[in-house]
Parts: structure tokens; sequence; C-alpha cells
């Protein structure tokens, strides 16, 4: 990869200092890097569409990309993404070279690690300044019907939650004639203003009711309400009809409309979601005469499809999703919060209903889903071994008084592993993971009866896995 590299930090407080780290070895071995003039900040988005761009309709000498950010996680946090060409999230082999790499150079004290001043960098031939904002936005018309938006004059506001969105939603207000009220224009690496997590740390992440909690506050004064994440990768909905909304119902939402709003689209392409996603997408996507894609956690299985066209759209429970242009070209290939956002917008400005009155359409028409995710307790050996299981070792023929369907170690839209379990009956399922980090396996529940059908599956799913794992 020899093309320009595109270099995008968030407003964390390590991603800066990083930033320029990253800059005196870029600069130091001459590779090509363009930055946000000003020392500004950058969504993870923009710099997934700018490599696109970059590469549209060449072959040879292609951009790649750097996003240095920790995503939601807390202020103390710093993260180092890496974008290929194809501009979407690095897949496990180049991130394992990554990985291999860097820690031999660490073992030997960075000693090969060419590295030059930043006074020095910044300056140097191969560091080039641009504006990426501007660019990105009056891209926007050709993914959300911004005529439309304009047009209703519906109420609007956003909180970019102290992130790399903010000068975004400025500029889209003035581009486009928009009066998108954005309630905090505060950017604070300590993100102090930021209510507490479940556990009582700060985190930024939208789809968070705890985190969300000063959002929800505002949904009696504004149709809808929305934000993004540090790097502008997550997006949170919160409707006047409803309040904030689960990503999962959000997910259901935007793809109900985008399939009957989107007519240039290839009747062919596929809705990706991943396997831990709620069923009710499946439901919606068999209405639409659409394929489903399911594919195990993590982006970056959507890459390939969205950047061929053969994915419409893809979308992870955790709040994240891109989709095509209206012209079905690629827009994308990384999680973007401000189209989620806009969609929202969108959405409430051509059929009148926001997204949680749309939802609950889609329940009174399919059925309403109770959905949990829970942390259970496993040694380190029993982690290891789930995270290998054979769906064989499940000898259970029922989940919740229903006859198992199907039981998954390998998901069904690309048969990668899943890194886990899935087990299927006819009105709900259950999947189990284990944590990467902590002494614990993650069970993803969802009924499509009741909570108390809910809590039996979630009962059950620890019996089976407990039974399959020999504990």
């Amino acid at each position: 990869i020899d093309g320009p590299l595109y270099m995008g930090k968030d407003t964390h407080a390590l991603s800066r200092p990083a930033e320029r780290t990253a800059l005196e070895v870029l600069a130091a071995n001459g590779v090509d890097t363009i930055i946000q003039r000003d020392d500004g900040v950058t969504p993870t988005p923009a710099i997934s569409r700018a490599i696109l761009v970059e590469n549209r309709d060449r072959t040879a000498h292609l951009a790649d990309g750097i996003v240095v950010t920790p995503s939601h996680n807390p202020p103390e946090d710093g993260g180092f993404k890496y974008n290929t060409p194809n501009g979407g999230p690095a897949d496990t082999h180049v991130t394992g070279w990554v990985q291999d790499r860097a820690n031999k150079l660490l073992r030997d004290g960075n000693a090969a690690v060419t590295r030059v001043p930043f006074a020095n960098a910044i300056k140097a031939a191969s560091t080039h300044q641009e504006d990426f904002v501007r660019p990105y936005v009056e891209d926007l018309r050709n993914v959300i019907d911004m005529d439309a938006i304009r047009g209703a004059g519906v109420s609007l506001a956003v909180d970019p939650l102290g992130g790399a969105s903010r000068d975004y939603w400025q500029a889209i207000n003035e581009i486009y004639r928009l009066d998108i009220t954005i309630v905090n224009q505060i950017i604070d690496p300590q993100f102090a203003f930021m209510t507490v997590d479940h556990d009582g740390r700060i985190r930024i992440d939208p789809s968070s009711p705890y985190a969300m909690a000063r959002l929800v506050e505002l949904k009696n004064h504004f149709r809808v309400v929305f934000a993004t994440d540090p790097d502008a990768d997550r997006h949170g909905i919160v409707t006047s009809s409803t309040g904030l909304m689960n990503p999962n119902h959000y997910l259901a939402v935007a793809v109900d409309y985008l399939l009957t709003n989107r007519p240039r689209w290839p009747v062919r392409a596929a809705v990706g979601k991943t396997i831990v996603s709620s069923s009710l997408i499946d439901r919606v996507v068999g209405k639409h005469g659409y394929s489903l894609h399911e594919v195990p956690v993590g982006f970056k299985w959507f890459v390939p499809g969205l950047h061929d066209g053969s994915l419409c759209f893809g979308g992870e429970e955790s709040a994240g999703a891109s989709f095509l242009r209206h012209d079905g070209t690629v827009w994308a290939t990384d999680k973007d919060g401000p189209i989620m956002a806009l969609l929202a917008a969108e959405i409430t400005a051509r059929t009148g209903k926001d997204p949680g009155e749309r939802y609950r359409a889609l329940t009174a028409e399919f059925g309403t889903p109770y959905y949990t995710r829970i942390d259970t307790p496993a040694t380190p050996e029993q982690r290891a071994r789930l995270l290998t299981l054979s769906p064989e070792a499940v000898k259970d023929a029922q989940l919740a008084g229903e006859s198992i369907t199907a039981k998954l170690a390998r998901a069904p839209g690309n048969n990668e592993p899943i890194g886990g379990l899935k087990v299927i009956a006819r009105s709900g399922w259950f999947a189990a993971r284990p944590s990467g980090t902590e002494n614990v396996y993650k069970i993803y529940a969802e009924s499509f009866k009741d909570r108390t059908h809910l809590e039996t599956i979630v009962r059950d799913a620890q019996a089976i896995v407990g039974r399959s794992l020999g504990r």
C-alpha cells in the first residue's frame, strides 16, 4: 500500500499526543499523510469516506487510514484503529500482523522505529493538512434526503457528546440551511458533563440510558434528538414518542424504511446483521423480500459487502451501522453515526412518524421482542472451551419449552466462527460468547413472547452452556 494515508483523531485526552507520535513516525518514513488542518478532530466515518473517494477507480497507489480513538470508552482510555484501502476496519489477518510486529518492536526497545521531532514532521513534504469537514458534509445529500428534512421543519436536536462530530453538525446546519439545535458545544477531554454509566464510570455511549439521561429529558422539547460518540461511529436516538430507542429497535426501523425508500438500490443486495442482533430485523427483511446476511460480532464482517454493494445495509446491536448511497454505491464501510442520526430525521420528515412510532407499528405487525444481555462467571478454561464449542456438544432438545431448531457455532451469512454458540427455537434464541478481558461469558437472549419467557431462556441458556462445558 503506497498511496496516501488519511489520519484522524477524536477528542479523548490521549488521542492528540498519539496522533503526533504517529505523524513523527510516518513523516520519518516518507509516508504521505493527510490530516485535518488546524489540529482538528475527525470522525471515523469521514476517514472511511475519504479513503473510498481517493481509491475510486484506482487499482494502484491505494489510500488507507488511521483513526486515533478509543471510541465510546472512558476518558482515560486510548485507541488506535487501522482502516484498509476498502475504507473499513482491518480484518484479523491484518490486525494480527500489526499486533505481532508492534510487540516485537516493543520487545526490542523500539530500536527499529524511525522517528523525527514533531516540529519537523508537521512541516514535512509528506504531511498534508486538508479540510475533511466540508467534503463529507456536502456529500451527505447523496446518502440522506436533506431536502426532505429541511422542508418538513421537524424540531431536531443533537448532542455530539463532546466528540469529533461537533463541527460537522455546525456545517450541516450551514450548508443545508437546517435548524438542528446543538444542545452541547462543550469539548472536554474529561467528559465531565456526562452522566455516569451503570457502574459509576464515565462512558460516552449514546446507546446507554445512563449516559443519555440528559438527552432523554429533552424528548418533550424536540421531535427527535440524536447523539454520536467521540469518534462519531455510534448513534443514539431519542424520540418524543418513546424516549431513548434500543439500538436493535432502531436498526429494524431503519431497515424497514430504507428498503422501501431507496428505489435505486440493487434488488439483490442483502441486509447485514450480527449474530446477536434482534430477530425482528429478520422478519422485516423477509417481509420486503430481501435476503439476510448474518455474521459474527464485529463491523469488519460487513466491509466487503458494503464495499462492493452486495450489502445495502450493515448494522450492529451496539448502535453502529452504515448503508449505501441513494444510487446504490458505497458511502462508508465503517460505522457512521451522523447518517444514522440524520436518517431518523429523514424518516420523521417523510413519513410524519418518528422512529419510535414506526417501531410500535413494526411490533404490531411482527410481535414485540424482549431482549437482554447478561454476564455469567466463567473460568479462563471455560472461556477458552466456549470459544471453540461445537454445536454437537449441546445435547439439549428444548429451549424454554420449545424444540430447538438450530445450534450454530458458525454464522450462516459467511460461515465464519461466531466465537461461541447460538441456539434457536421458534419464539426465542440465545447466544453465548466469552469475554475477551474478564472471567465471564456474555449471554444475549431474545423472546417474542414476554419477559417471563425471556427469563426462562436466560436460565436455560446458563444451564445448557454449563452442561456443554462440563461444569
